[in-house]
């Protein structure tokens, strides 16, 4: 026998094999990619036709498609009690497959909260960084309360009530020089920019600077 006929046999062996193991129905396609390319598509349709030929495959049409299947006949006969208890069996492994699932689920959530977490070493030496970062603070804390040269209460106060009486200055003579500039304005032939330079007033707008809240 020709190494050609050889492969056509053995392929006609595991195909028809593979048929009534799964005993479901496929395309030559899928038998080709399911048989894990062991045969070329065209040696797993040679090997169908013959199958078919023998009554030990069956060849159905749905469209443009053909599916092959084990023929029926061949398998022995079921009686009504067996399918029952197939059924049976079938709902039961369903239920073993959805608790299974759920515990699979479950310990999947506390695996991933645990690799999540620091370990002991890790929480340990994260522990003595931050005690140590504390006690550095409490340091610079205790050091700045017993500074001679700190500001106290009264001073800061102090300091913030100047600090908004010039910002209040600044705003009401930017209003005094608008209204002057503005008086001006109406009388003079040029623009605004061309009156500021020639009398040479710096807007703080050219300086850079704008007041608190604008």
């Amino acid at each position: 026998m020709s190494k050609s006929k050889d492969n056509d046999a053995l392929a006609k062996t595991k195909v028809v094999k593979y048929l009534i193991d799964t005993n479901r129905p496929y395309s030559t396609i899928d038998i080709t990619a399911n048989l894990h390319k062991e045969f070329g598509k065209t040696c797993v349709q040679r090997a169908l036709d013959l199958l078919v030929v023998d009554g030990k495959v069956t060849e159905k049409v749905h469209g443009r498609q053909k599916v092959y299947f084990a023929n029926q006949d061949n398998f022995p006969a079921v009686n009504e009690a067996e399918l029952k208890e197939m059924d049976r069996r079938i709902a039961e492994l369903h239920e073993t497959v959805k608790k299974t699932s759920a515990e699979c689920h479950k310990k999947e959530n506390i695996l991933s909260s645990l690799t999540s977490s620091l370990t002991s070493e890790d929480a340990s030496k994260q522990l003595k960084a931050l005690t140590a970062q504390i006690s550095e603070m409490k340091s610079r804390l205790a050091t700045i309360k017993a500074g001679t040269d700190s500001v106290t209460p009264e001073e800061s106060l102090k300091i913030h009530k100047n600090h908004e009486q010039c910002f209040k200055q600044w705003r009401k003579r930017k209003r005094m020089a608008n209204d002057m500039l503005e008086a001006i304005l109406e009388g003079y032939p040029k623009s605004k920019k061309q009156l500021c330079e020639e009398v040479g007033i710096e807007t703080d707008e050219e300086s850079g600077v704008k007041l608190p809240g604008k």
